[in-house]
This record gives C-alpha cells, sequence and structure tokens, in this order.
C-alpha cells in the first residue's frame, strides 16, 4: 500500500511540474498532437459512419451487409493494424487509417439503427405534409434518430482517444508517449501520469457530448439511448 501511494504522489508531482508544461515533450505539446490524431481520425469516420448509415437506414438498402461488415471491422485488432500498416508506410497516416477503422463501426451502425427505428408513422406524416424522401431524412429522421446516433459518435470519440496512444508505439506523438516511454525506462511515474491524461480527456470527451445531447437532441427524446 505504501508502494502504491509512493507512486501516486510520485505521478502528482510529475504532473505538476512546471517543466512538464513547456517544450516539444510538454504536456500541451503532447495533448494537441493527441488531440489532432483524434480529432483528425473522428471527423473522417463521423464522414464514413454518417453518410452510410444514414443512407443504409433510409432507404432500408444494403443494411444486412453494413451492419456485418461493420461488425467484421471491429473484430479486427487496432495494435496489430497499425503494426501491419506502418511497415508499408511508416507515416502518422497509416496509424490515422487504423483509428478510422477503429470508429467508423460503431458511428455506422447506430446511425442505421437510429434510422431504421423511427416510427412508421412518424414517417406517414412527413410525407403527408409533402416532403421529399430527402426532407423525410432530415426533418423527420435525422432528429428522431439523433440520440442513437450522439452514442455512436461517442462510443468512437472515447475509444479513439484511447487508442491513439499507439501512435507513440511506432515513434510518434501524442499523450501515448508518456507510457510507451515510461514503460521502456520503467518508469511507472511516466507511465501513471500519461494514462491520467489519457483518462481525464476521455472523462472530457464523455462530458463534451452529454452537452451536446442537451443542445441538439428534443427533450421528448432525452430518455432514449441512455448508456
Amino acid at each position: 500500500m505504501n508502494e502504491l501511494w509512493n507512486q501516486i504522489d510520485l505521478s502528482w508531482s510529475w504532473l505538476t511540474s512546471a517543466e512538464q508544461w513547456e517544450g516539444a515533450n510538454g504536456i500541451p505539446h503532447r495533448l494537441w498532437q493527441h488531440l489532432i490524431y483524434s480529432g483528425t481520425s473522428l471527423f473522417f469516420a463521423a464522414l464514413i459512419g454518417l453518410a452510410l448509415g444514414l443512407l443504409v437506414g433510409h432507404t432500408g438498402r444494403g443494411g444486412f451487409l453494413a451492419t456485418g461488415l461493420a461488425n467484421v471491422a471491429r473484430a479486427i485488432p487496432t495494435f496489430g493494424l497499425v503494426l501491419v500498416i506502418v511497415v508499408i508506410d511508416y507515416s502518422i497516416t497509416p496509424v490515422l487509417i487504423a483509428l478510422v477503422a477503429l470508429a467508423v463501426p460503431p458511428i455506422l451502425v447506430n446511425t442505421y439503427e437510429g434510422v431504421r427505428g423511427v416510427d412508421a408513422d412518424a414517417r406517414d406524416a412527413a410525407r403527408g405534409m409533402g416532403m421529399t424522401g430527402w426532407g423525410v431524412l432530415w426533418r423527420a429522421e435525422l432528429p428522431m434518430a439523433m440520440p442513437l446516433i450522439l452514442l455512436g459518435l461517442r462510443t468512437s470519440a472515447i475509444q479513439v482517444v484511447a487508442t491513439a496512444t499507439l501512435a507513440a508505439y511506432p515513434g510518434f506523438g501524442g499523450l501515448g508517449r508518456y507510457i510507451i516511454d515510461g514503460l521502456a525506462r520503467n518508469d511507472y511515474q511516466l507511465v501513471v501520469g500519461g494514462t491520467v491524461l489519457v483518462v481525464a480527456l476521455a472523462l472530457l470527451v464523455q462530458s463534451v457530448f452529454a452537452v451536446l445531447r442537451r443542445l441538439l437532441v428534443s427533450p421528448g427524446l432525452l430518455g432514449t439511448a441512455r448508456s
């Protein structure tokens, strides 16, 4: 127990040390790198997942195939994918591709299920008001599917933030740099400090999505897709 508290004390000292908050290896710089990796990956994953999810959810065509492929993609180990792609092209791009592959399935599946789960009477009412197919999608299906869509985006965002630490394994930056370097040196205060930063960022992301949920979801749907 004393050893545990000693490690916690050392990690706290590391986190609050002035030298850890400046320079190329400082926390702000590593945090910025981590946000760039995570944000870029989530942006492209959202473009792919939302587009496909809305398309197959609205038309009802290819849903089984799309969700099946998404679930298969979930079974691919991200760490192994990073290593394989980096062997082909040693740059940050393969890491981002792996993170996009990780983030697409939850977004795609939740978007599809959210749109397909819209009550048929709501669709009929929208059509009865003279809405076109796109009008039904944007003004009826999308708002009602928003709770599940945000849940998928939140799940992907948290997964990406946690998994972006792998960017440090082939030699790139981000908060994972502290964890990888700490393990290599048996410096556990570095490992714990880096882990605390990643967890704190993940909790911040979760809080951001909680706010977005309040802003974007109709009050009558706020009880939907709670987790």
